[in-house]
């Protein structure tokens, strides 16, 4: 087949999984400037496609199963209208198996479009997706299969004006959330705390960032660090790029804000769990340092503070463990 003129993307995924596909989307744009490429992905993540300018069009995927089968088949159709050349299956799942089998099954005879990904009789099928590399190395892999080479993710779309905050010259965030069936990936509140009153007795103000499921750890923290600015519930994703950027550093869980801020070029210092391995999912960017425990509860405060001048002089490479 010749270059392909419409071509179809998928990545759903967490956030953190999205901002680390980005480089992804970049590299694909490059290897296809003319072509017409939609993005499927889930509606949390419609309005930072589109922020992206790389897609010609941004579809919301209802991630219907077999349950109820006029969603699923609804975008299955829609697929099929779409016409694409190739499809290039980001997110590797079962549910993109599953689009890629009824797709076949429905085009009644019409010659199938490319599919470069882990799809049993795809026309580039792609393996290793589940090997122990970095989802982002995992993800590079694939795409150099059909010649595309992936470069570092550049969010220079996300950017806004932080003058409404109001904020100090001098700001470090504090990132304390995660998912909220996974406790174990979260370092204590008190801990945060602590931190956040070193910080502010180097001149350097607490900035808390987090969502309404973080509300009663921010209001912890705020009650035992008094000098901690909340913004939590306040900041769109690219509030959190401007405001990683002009942060003198991050400090958080793991957690897909981490992966905006770290790809936007804010320097991190990110804390992992046994939950979670960073040789796999740490965010990526120029400033990452890791801390790492097997539970947090026993990472002590004084060992993320040793972090810090890492994470802001430059003097470790991304993604570097300390154990």
């Amino acid at each position: 087949m010749a270059s392909p003129d419409r071509i179809l993307v998928i990545k759903h995924s967490a956030l953190g999984d999205f901002v680390l596909a980005t480089a992804s989307f970049q590299a694909i744009r490059r290897a296809h400037p003319d072509a017409h490429i939609v993005l499927l992905t889930t509606k949390p993540y419609v309005s930072l496609g589109e922020a992206s300018g790389l897609f010609d069009a941004v579809w919301t995927d209802p991630r219907a199963s077999l349950k109820r089968p006029g969603a699923l088949f609804g975008l299955i159709g829609r697929v099929r209208q779409g016409l694409f050349d190739r499809v290039y299956d980001l997110q590797r799942s079962q549910r993109t198996r599953l689009y890629f089998t009824l797709l076949r099954l429905t085009l009644l005879g019409r010659r199938p479009p490319e599919w470069v990904g882990p799809a049993p009789g795809a026309s580039h099928r792609t393996t290793g997706h589940t090997d122990r590399r970095h989802i982002a190395e995992r993800e590079a892999s694939q795409l150099r299969a059909v010649g595309i080479e992936v470069g570092a993710p550049d969010l220079s779309f996300l950017d806004s004006d932080l003058q409404p905050f109001d904020l100090p010259a001098r700001i470090a965030l504090l990132v304390p959330g995660g998912a909220p069936h996974r406790p174990a990936k979260r370092w204590p509140a008190i801990n945060f705390a602590e931190l956040g009153r070193y910080l502010a007795g180097q001149g350097i103000t607490p900035v808390l960032i987090g969502t309404q499921a973080e509300a009663r750890e921010i209001a912890q923290i705020r009650e035992a660090c008094p000098a901690a600015r909340d913004l939590h519930g306040r900041t769109s994703f690219a509030d959190l790029a401007a405001l990683g950027r002009r942060a003198e550093v991050t400090v958080g869980n793991d957690t897909g804000p981490m992966h905006v801020i770290a790809a936007a070029g804010g320097a991190c210092v990110v804390l992992f769990s046994h939950e979670s391995d960073p040789e796999r999912i740490s965010p990526r960017g120029p400033w990452v340092a890791i801390r790492r425990k097997p539970s947090l509860q026993d990472l002590p405060v004084e060992e993320v503070i040793a972090a810090l001048p890492q994470a802001t002089t430059g003097e470790h490479k991304p993604g570097q463990t300390f154990s």
